[in-house]
């Protein structure tokens, strides 16, 4: 994470202060000409302008590379923040000989890039060993402010049945090793490899959530808190909520609406809270197979309904949870532009649809490369 999160203020628990909201994107280098990950950070950050630097920082693996915004009140300067990274790291890496993905995972099969080399990563190689993920997890991480930790964690608990809609729309991983894998999003299914990584349980207080992550730490599952790896969680450094389960936006454009409706879902349940509603304890089995469908179906399929498990378009559940943020949206200015970024995605597809498109026309990975780096330069 970039240091520019650490300013998101807090807001009020009544639900009617504006909130900070602030986005982490994680990208992909490739080669230009094949579309395969390439271990090329290093070479690109040092093509980063130097204003810029403290924005950007290096991932878990050689081939990645991330950007953090920071934290802001309205929309449009996520927007310009986003836009300028994105622009000026894509300009870096051409000038490194590479090219910039906002894409889940390389699409292109080709050797695994090698870790960034760090002690911390050093140690979870050699505890974890092959649960690396291919050529590199590309996800968006979204924090939210909020004004003290046990608030945070209510919090958590009334976004928890709503996060695999966000999963859906955020799918943008559907090739790997060359192949569809059948799945919209394949960076989800290797995600879930490490094993601490899981939909947020249902917590009864911040003591409670401490104490969890102590026991994850002393079982081995964790290193330390930062490989706390739920769905939602509290910041380890900084006073937000950290929504982290969608694959990295493919455009800017998306980036803003997941970003709007976080703020939006965070901004709903501090006012539940303050009037007293209590968040829905969602079976935990049922929370795991929504997630499952949405990372395997995406927006263009079905969904699971958590009041009823049943099965749904997920475009009707998304269009529900719209519905349920409404009053948040139009609170922080968000709902015309979050109105129509929704048409937009109606139109277009998720990210993972839209690279299917491209595959079918052409019958060329390197199209859906060439094709995701135009939308990541935006």
């Amino acid at each position: 994470m970039t240091g520019q999160v650490a300013a998101a203020s807090p807001a009020a628990p009544n639900g009617t202060d504006l909130l900070t909201v602030g986005v982490e994107e994680e990208f992909l280098l490739v080669d230009p000409h094949t579309g395969a990950a390439v271990p090329a950070v290093d070479l690109v950050l040092e093509q980063v302008p130097a204003e810029l630097r403290g924005q950007v920082e290096r991932e878990f693996q050689t081939s990645q590379i991330e950007i953090g915004s920071p934290p802001g009140l309205e929309l449009r300067s996520i927007r310009h923040s986003l836009g300028v990274l994105r622009a000026a790291l894509a300009d870096a890496a051409e000038r490194a000989g590479v090219r910039l993905l906002a894409i889940g995972t390389g699409p292109v099969d080709g050797p695994v890039p090698p870790v960034v080399d760090k002690p911390r990563f050093d140690q979870m190689i050699e505890r974890f060993r092959l649960l690396v993920p291919g050529p590199g997890n590309n996800g968006m991480h979204v924090h939210v402010g909020v004004p003290d930790p046990e608030t945070g964690v209510q919090v958590l608990n009334h976004v928890r049945p709503w996060l695999p809609v966000l999963h859906a729309v955020t799918t943008n991983s559907p090739f790997a090793r060359g192949e569809d894998t059948g799945y919209a999003s394949w960076r989800s299914v290797e995600w879930e490899h490490w094993p601490s990584v899981a939909p947020t349980p249902f917590l009864k207080s911040h003591e409670h959530y401490q104490r969890l992550i102590r026991q994850l730490i002393a079982s081995g599952v964790m290193l330390d808190e930062g490989m706390l790896y739920w769905y939602a969680r509290l910041s380890a450094k900084y006073p937000t909520v950290e929504i982290r389960i969608g694959d990295v936006c493919p455009s800017v454009d998306d980036a803003v609406l997941v970003a709007a409706m976080v703020r939006a879902m965070v901004a709903t349940a501090m006012t539940d809270i303050a009037e007293g509603r209590r968040a829905v304890n969602t079976d935990h089995h049922l929370l795991v197979a929504a997630h499952w469908r949405a990372a395997h179906d995406g927006l263009e399929g079905e969904g699971v309904d958590l009041t009823n498990g049943e099965l749904r378009p997920a475009w009707e559940l998304l269009d529900a949870l719209v519905e349920r943020v409404r009053p948040a949206l139009e609170g922080h200015g968000d709902l015309a532009e979050v109105t129509d970024l929704l048409g937009g995605l109606r139109r277009h597809g998720s990210g993972a649809a839209r690279q299917r498109a491209v595959f079918e026309r052409t019958g060329r990975l390197e199209e859906v490369v060439a094709d995701v780096a135009r939308q990541t330069r935006g």
